[in-house]
C-alpha cells in the first residue's frame, strides 16, 4: 500500500512536471518575443500597461543624428518611443542648444514595440522613458564604433555619494531645469548626490526640483519619464510626485546606510527573466502580431520641429480582443501618417 502511494505520488509529480514543461514551451519569455522585433507596430500610437510591465504601438524612432543630438549604442535598436516622447526629445535638443548645451547624447529609449528588454532596464517598456547622458555631445559626429564603445562620464566622485566638483557644472543643472520645464515630463531620475547638489545650489525658482527624483545609479545619465499620452486608455499612470522640493528627510535617507546595504539571502530572478505574455496587458499580444511599417526610414523623426503631429490623423488605437489576429484585418498601415523630416541646415 505504501509502495502504491509512493508510485501515485511519483506519477502525479511526473504529470506536474510535464504540465510545467508544456506550459513553459507554450509561454516563451516576453523579452525574447519583444526583443526580436526590428520595427514598430504600424498602428495608431498607444501605450499599454505600466512603465515596467507593458508595450506600445505606433512608435517612431529618433534618427541616429540630428542638428542637436546623436544617438548612442545603435546596435541595441532602442531608439523607439511613443511619438509624444520622440517629438519632445527633438524639442528638448533644440531648447537645450539655445540654452548653451552643446547637444544631447541620447541613450536607451525603448525597443520598437516596447515590452521587457533582453538586458538592462526594468522600465522603458511603454515608449515613455528616455535616458540622456550627462556627457555633452562633441563638436563632431561620432563613428558607429565610437557610439558602441565610448563611455558616459559619471558625475559622482569615486567611492562617494557626492558630486564630483571637477565635472559637475551649472550647465548640467540648467539642462535638468530645461528637461523638467515641459508639462509632459512627470519625473526625472538622477543619482541622490546630484539631487542634493541641486537642493544645495539652485537659486530663484525651485519648483521644478520636485520632478527631480533620487534613485540608484543614474550618475552617468538622467532618466526622463513622461506621463500617459492622451488616447492611451490602456496606459497605467504612476503616482504623482510630491508637491515639495524633495530636499527633506526623504533625500537624507539616501545618505544613510540603509539604501546601500547589500541584500541577503537568495536573490529573486529579475522580472524580465520570468515574465511571459500572460503577465502583460492583453493588447500586447495584438501589438506583437501587428504588421510593420514599410521601412525604418518611414517612421524615423529627423529634426521635425515643423512637422505636423504624428498622432493627429492616426486611426483609432487598437482594442484588445479574444482573438488578436481578428484585429489585423482592420489595420491600414499605408494610411498611417509618417513623420515629416526637416532637412539639415
Amino acid at each position: 500500500m505504501r509502495q502504491f502511494s509512493l508510485m501515485r505520488l511519483m506519477g502525479a509529480g511526473l504529470l506536474l512536471g510535464l504540465s510545467w514543461a508544456v506550459t513553459a514551451k507554450a509561454e516563451p519569455l516576453a523579452k525574447d518575443l519583444f526583443g526580436a522585433q526590428k520595427l514598430p507596430a504600424a498602428t495608431a500610437p498607444a501605450s499599454y500597461g505600466f512603465y515596467s510591465k507593458g508595450c506600445f504601438a505606433g512608435g517612431i524612432a529618433i534618427a541616429p543624428d540630428g542638428n542637436h543630438w546623436q544617438a548612442m549604442r545603435l546596435s541595441r535598436n532602442r531608439r523607439w518611443g511613443h511619438p509624444d516622447l520622440i517629438h519632445l526629445l527633438e524639442r528638448f535638443s533644440r531648447d537645450a542648444a539655445a540654452d548653451g548645451w552643446p547637444g544631447l547624447l541620447v541613450g536607451d529609449i525603448s525597443q520598437p514595440r516596447g515590452g521587457p528588454m533582453l538586458t538592462g532596464h526594468a522600465s522603458h517598456q511603454i515608449g515613455l522613458d528616455a535616458d540622456i547622458w550627462f556627457t555633452p555631445m562633441p563638436n563632431r559626429r561620432l563613428s558607429i564604433e565610437e557610439r558602441e564603445k565610448v563611455s558616459a562620464i559619471s558625475m559622482i566622485r569615486k567611492d562617494s555619494l557626492y558630486v564630483d566638483e571637477n565635472r559637475w557644472t551649472a550647465a548640467h543643472a540648467n539642462l535638468l531645469r530645461r528637461a523638467a520645464s515641459y508639462p509632459q515630463v512627470e519625473r526625472i531620475l538622477v543619482h541622490p548626490g546630484i539631487k542634493k547638489k541641486l537642493c544645495d545650489t539652485v537659486q530663484g525658482d525651485r519648483s521644478w526640483l520636485r520632478k527631480i527624483r533620487p534613485f540608484w545609479g543614474h550618475d552617468y545619465h538622467f532618466h526622463v519619464r513622461i506621463g500617459c499620452p492622451k488616447g492611451s486608455v490602456g496606459c497605467k499612470s504612476q503616482a504623482a510626485v510630491p508637491q515639495s522640493e524633495g530636499c527633506d528627510k526623504s533625500l537624507a535617507w539616501w545618505f544613510t546606510e540603509e539604501p546601500w546595504r547589500p541584500a541577503t539571502g537568495p536573490q529573486e530572478p529579475k522580472a524580465r527573466d520570468v515574465m511571459t505574455m500572460s503577465a502583460l496587458p492583453a493588447a500586447c499580444r495584438v501589438v506583437l502580431a501587428a504588421p510593420s511599417p514599410p521601412s525604418e526610414a518611414a517612421v524615423t523623426l529627423v529634426d521635425a520641429a515643423d512637422a505636423p503631429s504624428y498622432a493627429a490623423a492616426a486611426p483609432k488605437p487598437l482594442q484588445p480582443a479574444a482573438d488578436p489576429a481578428s484585429l489585423l484585418h482592420s489595420l491600414q498601415p499605408a494610411d498611417i501618417p509618417r513623420p515629416t523630416p526637416r532637412p539639415y541646415r
